[in-house]
């Protein structure tokens, strides 16, 4: 992606997020060897009959039966003898074959297969799928579902989980409960708690910050037992934002401040220790939409977990004409998997964010109806 002549010094998004991405520590998982063949014997594939494939379709006789885990040892089948075995079960001594029920036909007290068996019919044999000792995982892998359950099926310990919490706090002196004209409500904070809360994080609302630097470092500096503070405002360029001073005041490292995107071009995120600082902007649909674009890729660095793939692809039902230099998320509604666009009224247009389903990515001059672009989804 081009950078803009007009913005030099804005960073592309993908840009941000790969900064974002490789500051963050990752828990990572151990090494996976097989502990013991996989299966440990061989097993039934399909619920029937053990019996030896060289009788053919000779009537046998039922020793009893074997469900999965039970001991195999209970029977031998020896010649003119079969074993009901259900799926999952290890073949008893001396069958090497299961026949399935489907295939098997009564002979008075006896069965007889209807077709003629071959040794290893439906069997999943010892060590088919893992030999003892053979790698299964490398270590440093990311964490997903399937993986922690090779873990449990090696008898390894599992990593402790626990959501990652998250702080919210809105900045502001125009925040207040019971505002007059001049003033507003704090709609971010409840919005970006419920988000994260969404995201699969534990979130925190707290009371709005005032414009006040002592107060904003205050903050920082005790922070609590949390991992992400999320702010919305206090990162532009009024004579009010002090956020991105106060944290380098703080010794604090900036990891980017000002993306090319519209809206959210002051998006900061920097480290304090080990405390990841999200600033938002504070008008609400870019507070949202870079929430929603960079708290779900800290959360899965955090937790180990594979980088997002956030982005889908629609047809516009109707042209969106663009005149910026930076790229436009623009107010969707999404009408049988195609995209809609929204008369959007802006940044600090709370309504149509809450009326969108997605935001197309819209490059200049701008897209035509009918073309296919890239789109978040609103959650």
């Amino acid at each position: 992606m081009a950078m803009s002549c007009d913005h030099p010094d804005l960073l592309p998004l993908e840009e941000a997020l790969r900064r974002l991405w490789e500051a963050l520590p990752a828990p990572a998982l151990p090494e996976v060897r097989a502990e013991r063949d996989d299966p440990a014997m061989d097993l039934a594939a399909m619920d029937g009959v053990a019996l030896r494939a060289s009788e053919g379709r000779a009537p046998r006789r039922i020793l009893g039966t074997l469900f999965a885990g039970d001991d195999p040892a209970a029977y031998e089948v020896v010649p003119g003898t079969a074993v009901r075995i259900m799926t999952g079960a290890a073949l008893p001594p001396g069958a090497d074959a299961i026949v399935p029920v489907e295939a098997l036909e009564p002979a008075g007290d006896a069965v007889r297969p209807n077709l003629v068996p071959v040794a290893g019919d439906h069997v999943r044999r010892r060590g088919h799928q893992a030999k003892a000792g053979e790698l299964l995982l490398a270590g440093g892998s990311p964490v997903s579902a399937a993986r922690l359950g090779l873990l449990a099926m090696a008898g390894l310990p599992l990593p402790p989980h626990a959501r990652i919490r998250v702080a919210v706090a809105s900045t502001g002196n125009e925040l207040v409960a019971h505002p007059k004209p001049h003033q507003i409500r704090d709609s971010n904070g409840p919005m970006l708690a419920a988000l994260a809360r969404t995201l699969g994080a534990e979130a925190e609302l707290r009371a709005a910050l005032p414009d006040d630097p002592p107060t904003l470092a205050a903050a920082l500096l005790n922070a609590g037992d949390i991992r992400i503070l999320l702010t919305s405002g206090g990162v532009s360029m009024g004579d009010h934002d002090h956020l991105p001073a106060v944290l380098k005041d703080l010794g604090a490292t900036i990891l980017f401040h000002k993306i090319r995107l519209k809206p959210g071009k002051p998006m900061l995120a920097a480290l304090l220790g080990d405390l990841l600082v999200l600033g938002l902007p504070g008008n609400p649909v870019s507070a949202y939409l870079n929430a929603l674009l960079f708290l779900p890729q800290a959360l899965a660095r955090l937790e180990g977990r594979a980088a997002p793939a956030p982005w889908r692809r629609a047809r516009l039902v109707a042209p969106v004409r663009h005149k910026g230099d930076r790229p436009l998320l623009h107010p969707c509604r999404l009408v049988e998997g195609r995209l809609q666009p929204l008369p959007g009224q802006g940044s600090a247009d709370l309504i149509t964010l809450a009326q969108a389903d997605a935001f197309a990515w819209i490059d200049s001059p701008g897209q035509e109806a009918g073309a296919k672009v890239r789109y978040l989804l609103v959650v």
